[in-house]
């Protein structure tokens, strides 16, 4: 019976552990970038850009919400549904200088974009050394 625990898994299972869902912030307005513009100065800021109709945006935002390890208080993230709020994706792109991409991870410190990532690329440990 051994094989088949492994391949079709046993009766006994133990309960995962159950995560904190992230802080995020909807980010559904071009006025906010001005205010997160202005709290980088103070905290980090990151901006999630998800498009709600990818497989890939959404494992990638499922895997980067599983792998978040850092204090709430240490940084604001907030998430852009990029298909309803295409002004205010087309907005970042141009208010913080980066290239538009699907799904893309921006971190905003001290007024101006210090990383940007996209796809796979897109990890919260690369926030470690903005913090």
């Amino acid at each position: 019976m051994g094989i088949f625990n492994k391949l079709f898994g046993s009766e006994e299972k133990t309960p995962k552990e159950e995560k904190q869902a992230l802080p995020w912030q909807v980010l559904n307005s071009v006025s906010q970038l001005n205010a997160i513009k202005k709290a980088s100065k103070n905290k980090t800021q990151a901006i999630f850009k998800h498009s709600t109709r990818c497989g890939i945006s959404r494992m990638v935002m499922r895997n980067f919400e599983n792998s978040f390890d850092i204090e709430n208080d240490k940084i604001d993230l907030y998430y852009l549904d990029l298909l309803n709020h295409r002004d205010v994706s087309s907005e970042v792109s141009a208010k913080f200088q980066v290239f538009h991409e699907s799904p893309q991870f921006i971190v905003i410190k001290n007024g101006v974009t210090v990383h940007h990532s996209s796809h796979s690329m897109i990890t919260p440990q690369v926030l470690h050394q903005f913090i």
